[in-house]
């Protein structure tokens, strides 16, 4: 992928690793649009020179309203990246977990059909263009305090794979970016095995940038989450992971 020629929105852009990676490109020589939620963040963005719109993912009409907008700003679009999403912790012994199941299932998964789908046709109709969309390593290795979160990013996973095929032939292409755990907004305290923003923009747009594109984008930190299973690691990861099932309110004592 050419990064220095690209008209690119990111949804989901107004910080951590879709702010970082909307600077890169923009770095880079790319065209770049901001969507997101927070007013404040993005005119911090859009001081910067980014382009920028509100958008709701959970919300049809925001979607549609924020497609327009962009559209109408820059109809060269040719590169969507999904970046929203929401990391909840969920104890499934508590029956009012359902809730933040529904806030994480709509958010990470809905709201990643329903920005590709508001701009597939657009993207078809040029006949060139790339969906980016943002799944994880916990999409492949469950970490069980979060699991609607791993349920939605398996599942945002699974829709990428079958995108891909539909829009065969179309020329749009569809491109899975698949972070391990990034050290944003002082995630470094919380885990300090997080892999630094810069060092992980930096791996992603060298991989990016290659031709051809990869399918998946996969940075070095989570090969370990994506091959666990094939590599006989699975199980072993799993119960390692679920020690962590103390962070939990109702599991501390």
């Amino acid at each position: 992928m050419d990064l220095s020629q690209r008209t690119v929105l990111v949804v989901g852009g107004t910080s951590g690793i879709g702010r970082e990676l909307a600077r890169r490109f923009a770095a880079a020589g790319s065209t770049v649009a901001v969507a997101g939620r927070n007013p404040a963040a993005l005119a911090e963005l859009a001081a910067e020179g980014f382009s920028t719109t509100r958008i709701d993912v959970t919300d049809d009409a925001s979607v549609a309203s924020a497609r327009d907008v962009v559209l109408a700003r820059h109809p060269e679009l040719d590169t969507v990246v999904t970046m929203s999403g929401v990391m909840l912790l969920e104890d499934l012994l508590d029956p009012a977990h359902f809730g933040t199941a529904v806030t994480t299932v709509d958010t990470n998964l809905l709201g990643t059909i329903r920005v590709v789908d508001a701009f597939t046709p657009h993207l078809v109709g040029r006949g060139a263009g790339t969906f980016v969309t943002v799944t994880s390593g916990i999409a492949f290795l469950p970490f069980p305090p979060m699991p609607s979160y791993a349920a939605s990013k398996a599942a945002v996973h699974a829709y990428s794979e079958a995108l891909r095929a539909q829009l065969d032939g179309t020329g749009v292409g569809v491109v899975e970016l698949v972070p391990p755990a990034v050290a944003t907004a002082g995630q470094e305290e919380v885990n300090p095995h997080a892999l630094p923003l810069g060092d992980f923009a930096t791996e992603v747009m060298g991989l990016l940038a290659q031709d051809p594109t990869p399918r998946e984008v996969l940075v070095k930190g989570v090969l370990g989450h994506r091959w666990a299973e094939r590599d006989g690691s699975y199980d072993a990861l799993v119960a390692q992971r679920s020690r962590a099932l103390s962070m939990l309110p109702g599991r501390r004592g």
